[in-house]
């Protein structure tokens, strides 16, 4: 798998060794909700769930989630 760009953002592919997590990871700027918690920016994780899409239709499986300092990550796995 190679890094991809979705809707304007690029997503590196990670891949751990072959017996780990493989993901894409793509860093956005941090956002904060109404109760101050951080959040990804809205754009970036549309691109997430786009890419998770992509990846759903190529027969991988695929989560969306984010982390702190705005990083969000899309894991692949085999089905």
């Amino acid at each position: 798998m190679e890094n991809r760009e979705i809707n304007g953002w690029d997503f590196e592919f990670v891949k751990q060794s072959q017996f780990y997590d493989q993901f894409y990871q793509c860093r956005g700027e941090v956002v904060y909700d109404d109760d101050h918690d951080e959040t990804p920016e809205p754009s970036l994780w549309r691109a997430a769930l786009e890419l998770k899409k992509e990846l759903l239709s190529e027969g991988f499986g695929s989560e969306v989630c984010h982390s702190e300092k705005g990083w969000v990550e899309v894991s692949v796995k085999k089905q």
